[in-house]
């Protein structure tokens, strides 16, 4: 595959984060344009949260910048730089994907759920019917939350050390479907098909586990949203309890055709 050269006429794409050497979208979304054929490159940009607004400004001010993927920690308060909000972003009340619109106005979605369902999908692990425990409801676990809703599981049990972010997020999930959802502030995990962490306890060495995998039932899958290190604490003492585990970079390798519709290349 020959990589066409950056030249005055390349798009440019931004994936914002802090920090940002875990990111994988420049390794997949790169080959995907040059693939496609599209003279664009996506780059990596660390931001503080004290200078995002600065940033966003910045970036959706210059021409050629088309569009912007969006990590931790940012993916809840860019949604206030964008001039409408995509469904799933609402219901999620986060974006992890922004792009210019031909009236120069910028739209925001959030395409985390659908990938993660889709690769639990592919990997096996159909959700539907099955009782959750989601660790994390910021802006991952809101996407994720509602396309868990989405998917038709039993159960939703969230968790999160913001008792005010989790008791919102478990609101607006009963609101999509009604009885869905119950807060709780640590899961014993006895009868949980699938453990979520939509935190980011495992990006850094010494982080604390989200949660005790040797506690949940031999079957209960364990999933990490941690993209880097592939495998995380969590998932490696998962695998040695005896539980099949699922690690992050799924959810953004079955992202890849929905940023490919959403940014139209």
């Amino acid at each position: 595959m020959t990589v066409p050269p950056i030249s005055g006429t390349t798009r440019l794409y931004a994936v914002l984060g802090d920090p940002v050497t875990q990111v994988k979208a420049p390794g997949l979304v790169n080959p995907l344009f040059a693939a496609e054929g599209v003279d664009a490159v996506l780059v990596p940009v660390h931001v503080r949260p004290d200078r995002l607004g600065e940033v966003v400004a910045g970036l959706m001010a210059m021409t050629n910048v088309d569009g912007l993927l969006v990590t931790v920690p940012h993916k809840v308060a860019v949604c206030r730089y964008a001039d409408r909000l995509a469904p799933a972003a609402l219901i999620a009340g986060s974006a992890n994907a922004l792009r210019r619109e031909p009236d120069g106005g910028w739209l925001a979605d959030n395409f985390d759920g659908v990938g993660f369902v889709r690769g639990l999908r592919a990997a096996g692990h159909d959700p539907a019917g099955r009782r959750v425990a989601l660790v994390g409801a910021g802006g991952a676990g809101g996407a994720i939350a509602a396309a868990l809703a989405d998917a038709g599981v039993a159960q939703l049990r969230i968790s999160d050390t913001d008792h005010v972010r989790r008791d919102d997020l478990v609101s607006r999930s009963n609101r999509r479907r009604p009885g869905l959802a119950v807060g709780v502030d640590e899961h014993s995990g006895s009868d949980v098909h699938l453990a979520v962490n939509a935190t980011p306890l495992g990006l850094r060495d010494g982080d604390p586990l989200p949660f005790s995998p040797g506690s949940l039932p031999r079957d209960c899958v364990v999933a990490d949203i941690i993209m880097v290190p592939a495998q995380t604490r969590l998932l490696r003492e998962a695998e040695a309890a005896g539980r099949p585990v699922h690690p992050g970079i799924h959810m953004l390798r079955f992202q890849l055709d929905s940023y490919r519709a959403f940014f139209g290349f």
